[in-house]
């Protein structure tokens, strides 16, 4: 039974994570610039912090090492903005940087994560509305929901800037 679950959220990442991807081809370096009017982020930030929640909330309770580019937390951690001072110091990843690390990273964490330990109580991880985490398996099925936020934001912008 174990295996069914750990094929089931694994096989959701690597979907919704296709998804992602799919939606963002074709995105040009200007274009994942732009910021469109009312909102403070770009399409590059959105990636960047897709990739950043899901490494952390998928690695971080069970103290797995995470991939991180250096500045990449200063850059896309939640609350963060492309105009901050702290991420302007550090390198900008390209749109197919960005996608390769999205493109590489669900296998990487399958592969990576010891199925044992999907339930295994850990310490909480406290999302930024309040909810508490207390499996990585949670854990992980919150970053799919994550990541669905930001999918429909990416997909907002791209009709706000392609008017």
């Amino acid at each position: 039974m174990q295996t069914n679950l750990f094929n089931t959220i694994f096989d959701q990442m690597g979907h919704v994570r296709g998804q992602t991807l799919e939606l963002v081809e074709g995105v040009t370096e200007e274009l994942a610039d732009r910021i469109p009017e009312g909102f403070r982020n770009n399409i590059r930030w959105q990636l960047g912090h897709v990739y950043l929640v899901t490494e952390a909330f998928s690695l971080m309770q069970l103290k797995l090492p995470l991939q991180l580019p250096e500045g990449f937390m200063e850059r896309y951690a939640y609350s963060t903005t492309p105009q901050d001072e702290a991420a302007k110091s550090f390198p900008v990843l390209t749109i197919p940087e960005l996608v390769s690390m999205l493109k590489e990273q669900p296998d990487r964490i399958r592969e990576t994560f010891p199925i044992s330990r999907l339930n295994e109580s850990a310490s909480p991880l406290t999302t930024s509305t309040g909810l508490d985490l207390l499996t990585p398996e949670q854990s992980i099925r919150y970053s799919l929901y994550h990541e669905g936020l930001h999918f429909g934001t990416i997909n907002a912008y791209k009709k706000i800037l392609s008017r």
